[in-house]
């Protein structure tokens, strides 16, 4: 009999997963079963392209259905999955089809965090493309948008709103925007940025209530203020997918808890992308979970050798990017695992920050700016990230020093 290799989740992880496991040689079946009517598509475009068109947008698929036939991969589209049998090694799904595998693949992804709030249940949200189409809707011209979390999806949205002429309010509740994962300085280019366009940030502000009013509501804040909107839009992170998992009696630590292999608690399931937590040995085994296009689509990749007995750890240097207006934010690596950081002039007022441990090993770099002035030397230094290297304070700020020199020597 053939090996079965069933993958729920039809995301970028997922779908990735699904083709590399072909690309690879896997002569068995592959099955890919998504909760979305849709055909695979990418979730980037859904905070720019698809809020921005002219016309009428269209999902960015990622496997098309001749793709899917040609590689022989069974696609199950608006199916859920209730169910996984660990000692059978079956999955069910919601209309009672019993799908049996010899490894899994969880690919489930993450749901938007909601807001628990007192008159909350208006609040819209992004994930899917019907939600970017729902959202869409809104961003007319003139209409008072109030975006909640000031985070990457609440910034890009905030753009798409004010380029689609609406007048834009930007609630966070830290001191400042980004905390999460950008160092400081790049933060308040970010929020500068914003300002100039016309967003109004609030910044270290408290949400007492939601309170719904005709065609449109108006927020209370904790210090007193009350802000009138037409529509309001929450960006406050993202909760793991891990009910199947924890039901199923797989371990999780923030997320699904997989190994450096992204082998879970069973031998015979993995897990890839948003759902999971794993060590980074860059990092000395620090455990993570990173909600980013390029670590699903790398961790895809890998699970699919990983899942045909491949043993060579995850190894990929964490890289996360946000389009806002004609700017792009970009992040190599961790930037606080560093101790020091550098500043590096790249030309046309832009700059980088690069961030070293106590040992000088580069450890992340930060930058926002056009992309042509500032994505080249974030590949590079994302090189010499992964390659650990060890490079002087003095020459990394050396803009007359070309970082391709340092990757060379």
């Amino acid at each position: 009999m053939s090996e079965r290799i069933v993958i729920i989740g039809a995301g970028e992880a997922g779908a990735r997963a699904a083709m590399a496991l072909r690309e690879n040689g896997f002569t068995g079946s592959v099955t890919l079963i998504g909760d979305e009517p849709h055909l695979p598509y990418e979730r980037p475009p859904l905070s720019k392209a698809v809020l921005n068109a002219v016309d009428d947008p269209a999902p960015a698929f990622i496997l098309s259905e001749a793709t899917l036939t040609e590689h022989d991969i069974t696609l199950m589209r608006g199916t859920v999955v209730t169910a996984i049998d660990r000692a059978a090694h079956s999955v069910t799904t919601s209309d009672g089809a019993v799908l049996a595998y010899d490894r899994l693949l969880l690919a489930t992804g993450a749901r938007p965090r909601r807001l628990a709030l007192p008159g909350a249940d208006g609040v819209l949200y992004l994930r899917s493309f019907s939600d970017a189409l729902a959202l869409r809707s809104h961003l007319t011209p003139e209409r008072r948008i109030v975006l909640i979390g000031g985070g990457f999806i609440g910034l890009e949205l905030a753009a798409a709103a004010r380029m689609r002429g609406c007048a834009v309010t930007v609630i966070e509740m830290a001191p400042r925007l980004l905390r999460r994962a950008v160092p400081e300085a790049i933060a308040a280019e970010v929020a500068r940025r914003h300002a100039a366009e016309g967003v109004r940030l609030i910044l270290g502000a408290g949400i007492e209530a939601i309170e719904a009013g005709a065609g449109g509501a108006t927020i209370r804040l904790a210090q007193g203020e009350t802000i009138a909107c037409d529509g309001i839009i929450a960006g406050i992170g993202a909760i793991p997918e891990t009910a199947l998992a924890e039901a199923a009696g797989l371990a999780i630590d923030n997320g699904i808890k997989a190994d450096e292999h992204l082998r879970t608690s069973d031998a015979d399931i993995f897990a890839a992308g948003d759902c999971c937590s794993f060590p980074l040995a860059l990092y000395g085994g620090r455990r993570v979970r990173l909600e980013a296009w390029r670590n699903a689509q790398d961790q895809g990749n890998h699970a699919a050798r990983a899942l045909l007995g491949a043993s060579e750890p995850y190894a990929a240097v964490p890289w996360f990017w946000s389009d806002q207006y004609d700017a792009t934010l970009q992040i190599a690596g961790l930037p606080d695992e560093g101790t020091q950081t550098v500043r590096r002039d790249l030309g046309e007022d832009c700059h980088m920050l690069l961030h070293l441990a106590p040992d000088n090993r580069l450890v992340a770099a930060s930058a926002f700016g056009p992309n042509g002035r500032i994505a080249k030397d974030v590949r590079i230094a994302e090189m010499l990230i992964g390659r650990q290297a060890r490079p002087s304070p003095a020459d990394v700020a050396n803009a007359g020093l070309p970082l391709k020199r340092l990757l060379n020597a």
